[in-house]
């Protein structure tokens, strides 16, 4: 087989879709893997592209619009969705790849042989409708990229000596989450001329990027579709205000591209420890204030803990708990039309297992 062909929304990518392409890829010379979202759903067409082509490297992966009306008994939407699939391919196609009988029509309209992958799902028992609608039952069938996309991030910030660490090590222990620890307290301890040498703002973008970078991994590997944070990047700003003097652009626009969805703020009214590192307790306050106004301006809910640790942990988990039960929202697909005529088996309205 020269050219092979396997076309989804990947609404999201999944298991059952990597098994059906590294099916063609076993078979052809090249695959295309055409990525057919439409406007009214809420992930990019053009994310879900690069999520399958970090995991198959050996396909070519193409993202396209497709707002044609889905129905499987017209003949009009045939045509129409044939003639998006044929303007996004750079060369023909002999063989279509696919597990749901909307295959053998397709290929019959494409000029290409129809190859059925797996149709009874024995295989790899997933959809992506199962997915959408309780990701956490699927997660072993996503991909890395995909598991950290629907990980709800929760990020514990405070001024100095609030208890943020140890609050967020207490949670994620609760949890079991893997841990996102502070990597600007890190740089602190090992940073040229020591934490008594001037700061450059260079140095706060490094803290943020590692930061994220650090978020991410761990989102990629969480167990569970929740991830708790030891300080974020949007905390970095801050302290960009506080020792250098002003913002910093760079750093405040890689936190407004990466809004948690809950931020808990560590009261200040716990006793101040120095542990060597810290400005001191004269300025302890006014930085917890201006936490206050930081998150007070930003999109995402925050709360502000207090009392022991036992009481901050009770707090901080009946805020959590609830946003690791209940699933990223997904918007749903274009409503598909069920009745099907004899001679068209199957309309361009993909299924959702290959959705």
């Amino acid at each position: 087989m020269s050219h092979g062909l396997v076309i989804g929304k990947f609404y999201p990518p999944h298991a059952g879709h990597l098994a059906l392409v590294r099916a063609a890829l076993a078979r052809c010379d090249r695959v295309t893997v055409l990525v057919l979202g439409s406007s009214q759903e809420s992930l990019p067409a053009e994310l879900r592209a690069r999520w399958l082509l970090d995991e198959l490297p050996g396909a070519h992966v193409v993202a396209g619009l497709d707002d044609e009306p889905v129905d499987y008994a017209s003949e009009t939407a045939w045509r129409a969705h044939t003639a998006i699939i044929e303007d996004l391919l750079d060369a023909p196609v002999d063989t279509l790849f696919s597990s749901d009988d909307y295959g053998e029509e397709l290929a019959r309209r494409l000029g290409a042989r129809w190859v059925q992958v797996d149709p009874a799902r024995v295989g790899t028992p997933v959809s992506a409708r199962a997915v959408r609608a309780d990701p956490a039952g699927y997660w072993w069938a996503l991909p890395a990229a995909v598991r950290a996309w629907f990980v709800r991030r929760v990020v514990v910030i405070g001024a100095e000596s609030t208890g943020t660490t140890t609050l967020a090590e207490a949670l994620t222990a609760h949890l079991g989450l893997p841990t996102v620890a502070e990597f600007g307290r890190e740089w602190s301890q090992v940073r040229p001329g020591g934490f008594e040498a001037p700061w450059h703002p260079a140095e706060f973008d490094l803290i943020a990027r590692e930061q994220a970078r650090l978020e991410d991994d761990a989102a990629a590997r969480t167990p569970v579709p929740l991830l708790v944070c030891d300080t974020d990047v949007l905390a970095t700003a801050v302290w960009h205000e506080r020792y250098v003097g002003g913002p910093s652009p760079s750093v405040e626009a890689l936190a407004a591209a990466r809004v948690p969805d809950l931020y808990l703020l560590t009261g200040d009214e716990i006793p101040f420890v120095q542990d060597g590192l810290r400005d001191g307790e004269h300025l302890r306050h006014a930085m917890q204030d201006r936490f206050r106004e930081v998150l007070a301006a930003q999109g995402a809910p925050w709360a502000e803990v207090r009392g022991t640790p036992d009481e901050r942990l009770a707090q901080a988990l009946a805020l959590v708990e609830p946003l690791r039960d209940r699933p990223r929202w997904v918007a749903e697909p274009m409503e598909q039309r069920h009745e099907v005529v004899p001679d068209l088996v199957a309309a361009l309205a993909l299924p959702d297992s290959g959705a």
